[in-house]
């Protein structure tokens, strides 16, 4: 995990968007809603695969990435953070992640590659709370986290605005995401498997 590093700069980065949601009368879950509501238009544009879809969806899906944060800081600023809150949190990032990597997946026409994809990303957050079911604690292992996700998403997204032919294999730029999260995220939940194997 790369970018989950730099979590305690962007917290402090937060503090006008966390004013924003809270003028508007916002609550923590409110804000999760919307950021998930981000993600299914993400989806719905990297579905269409023309180059100003990418770009929009490149931008919703690094909101979706930034709200996630925001629901966060806003839930510890007005003291109301929760279980619940928390629950519902990982629920939508779950069915986010879903969503936007189906949305590239129609995009490219690229369904087997694609059900590998969002596997591997499910079984890697799956393993992490297993993991703590069976008393271990929370594991957060791996080469990519949900932040490195996203950017990377993003990028994508703009690169396949400009360059959408193959490049190795046959895959194009999208392509070669999709492979990489199949890979890296079947390989982080067998790492973590074997980790939490070891420990118990």
């Amino acid at each position: 995990m790369t970018l989950d590093r730099f979590r305690s700069v962007a917290d402090r980065l937060l503090g006008p968007w966390v004013a924003a949601a809270a003028r508007l009368g916002l609550s923590p879950d409110q804000v999760s809603v919307i950021a998930f509501g981000a993600a299914l238009l993400a989806a719905g544009a990297f579905a269409v695969a023309d180059p100003a879809f990418y770009v929009l969806g490149s931008l919703l899906v690094l909101l979706n990435g930034w709200l996630d944060l925001v629901d966060g800081a806003l839930a510890r600023e007005q003291a109301v953070a929760s279980d619940g809150g928390d629950l519902l949190d990982h629920v939508l990032d779950r069915y986010a992640d879903i969503a936007v990597i189906a949305g590239f997946t129609a995009g490219i026409d690229a369904y087997a590659l694609g059900f590998l994809a969002v596997t591997g990303v499910l079984m890697t957050s799956y393993m992490g709370t297993q993991i703590q079911a069976v008393g271990i604690g929370r594991e957060y292992g791996g080469l990519l986290g949900r932040a490195d996700r996203l950017a990377l998403m993003g990028i994508v997204g703009v690169v396949a605005a400009a360059y959408s032919d193959p490049i190795v294999a046959g895959l194009n730029v999208v392509g070669l995401l999709l492979a990489l999260f199949a890979a890296v995220g079947h390989l982080t939940a067998l790492q973590r498997f074997l980790g939490a194997w070891g420990d118990l």
